[in-house]
């Protein structure tokens, strides 16, 4: 018998069409690298999804695991895979869910081969997983320096000596040839957040790829979920203004999407959190440059008659969504060395504290120029009252009792960077008095990113598949 739940068959819309249809249900097991796993487990066990879909991959995310496979050949995925598959597989086996996810990283073979690792160690000897590479194009990127950086408007020579990565955000149609070969596990690198959902619908609705009002509709649906709880009420409480019930045990979110593109937003019956259309227009607007051509790698999407009807505490309508087809382009996020951050912090409180930390600061600034140090950039910032704003009126109005400083300063070098930090610890013996708490938090190197547009046949995309 073929792994997962033949897919339903309705005959009954919610909005009382009779019109025989198969619907998909999509749970979200993360929405960044590092998110919680329980609530993934709720939608596993109550939810009844067809299939689990972790986004855990920031801008920075690739660039840092491309530097942790160069320590360590079998590393360069997401550290919490392991974490994730050993709650997840057991589930996934028992309920016939199938898991995609873009936590291979700078690895997704060596994600791949420890989720079947993983798997066969929990007696699933029939697990296969496929992983999606191809998106690394560094050295495609290497041999066109002419490239624009789209963010500093210089040609990418500029950092070229300084390059860490090149990884180009594929789309929805690798997804769905991974699907394809009938792996319960897919493990990609860097696809677009949005496809890796539109992908597990061209797969279960047998979608063509120009089908533009459903390409919408499953773009749409990667978009909302993509952040996990960010729709359920999770970066949106605001107490008195924007409540949201049981803040602590928010849940993740869900989608039914049917075969004609008719799409619906979920959350477990009665739990936590708040789903309505508050919390899905803030996620729809989220990272969103141009709501009227938010480019993808499958579609550009169109957010101008998108609307929300909530049907339920618990269950949002979502209407009005449209797309356009595709660029001729790849956005290629680029990673490359910018140097070092050396940071320390240290307290002052009681009668006079602002102007103390203040002293403070001025000291380790001159200490660290009369001991050589080399920084293009020095912040200080005084937690609390200055960190956000600056010196802004508002934030010196008043003399709290105590504070908290921080000196951060942007080094061509690792020692100048700890030289900093030393000179922030030492202040509990050579700065003002009352110093509390004061620590050296070390010299840490900088990966910044930008981006550039490749042409879409400089990628080749595959499929590489293992286990029974």
């Amino acid at each position: 018998m073929p792994f997962g739940r033949p897919a339903g068959v309705e005959t009954q819309t919610e909005t009382g069409m009779d019109k025989p249809r198969t619907r998909l249900r999509i749970g979200v097991g993360a929405g960044m690298a590092d998110d919680r796993i329980g609530p993934a487990l709720q939608l596993l066990e109550e939810c009844d999804p067809d299939y689990l879909v972790c986004e855990c991959l920031a801008e920075r995310t690739i660039a840092r695991e491309t530097l942790s496979r160069r320590h360590d050949g079998a590393r360069g995925y997401n550290p919490m895979l392991e974490e994730r598959m050993r709650a997840f597989l057991p589930l996934c086996r028992q309920k016939g869910v199938r898991l995609v996810s873009n936590m291979g990283a700078a690895n997704p073979a060596g994600a791949a081969q420890a989720a079947l690792e993983i798997g066969r160690e929990l007696g699933w000897r029939e697990l296969r997983c496929a992983a999606v590479v191809g998106d690394d194009v560094i050295d495609r990127v290497r041999a066109h320096p002419e490239l624009a950086l789209m963010d500093r408007k210089l040609p990418l020579e500029d950092i070229l000596p300084r390059l860490a990565s090149a990884n180009a955000y594929l789309g929805a149609d690798v997804v769905r040839d991974a699907l394809a070969t009938g792996a319960q596990v897919v493990m990609t690198g860097r696809v677009a957040d949005p496809s890796l959902f539109l992908g597990v619908a061209l797969h279960h609705h047998h979608w063509a790829y120009d089908d533009l009002p459903r390409l919408a509709a499953g773009t749409i649906m990667g978009h909302l979920l993509e952040c996990s709880a960010q729709i359920t009420g999770g970066y949106f409480a605001d107490p008195g203004k924007k409540d949201v019930p049981r803040l602590a045990e928010l849940p993740y979110p869900y989608a039914d999407l049917y075969s004609d593109g008719e799409l619906f937003i979920g959350k477990p019956d009665g739990s936590g959190g708040r789903l309505d259309r508050m919390t899905c227009a803030e996620q729809a607007l989220y990272e969103i440059h141009d709501p009227s051509g938010y480019v993808t790698p499958d579609c550009v999407l169109s957010l101008d008659g998108l609307h929300f009807e909530e049907l339920t505490p618990d269950r949002v309508a979502v209407r009005g969504i449209g797309a356009r087809a595709r660029t001729d382009t790849y956005k290629v996020v680029v990673g490359y060395f910018d140097g070092w951050i050396g940071t320390g912090e240290v307290a002052y409180a009681g009668v006079n504290a602002i102007a103390r930390a203040q002293l403070a600061a001025d000291v380790v600034k001159e200490r660290f120029r009369l001991d050589g140090g080399a920084a293009s950039e020095i912040q200080v910032d005084l937690i609390g009252v200055s960190s956000l704003h600056g010196s802004h009126a508002a934030s010196l109005s008043s003399d709290p009792y105590e504070v908290r400083l921080r000196v951060a300063a942007r080094c061509p070098d690792k020692k100048s960077a700890h030289l900093l930090g030393d000179h922030v610890r030492q202040l509990n013996m050579q700065g003002p008095y009352g110093a509390g708490g004061p620590v050296n938090l070390g010299a840490k190197e900088i990966i910044a990113v930008d981006a550039v547009l490749i042409p879409r046949d400089w990628v080749n995309p595959q499929v590489i598949t293992m286990g029974a």
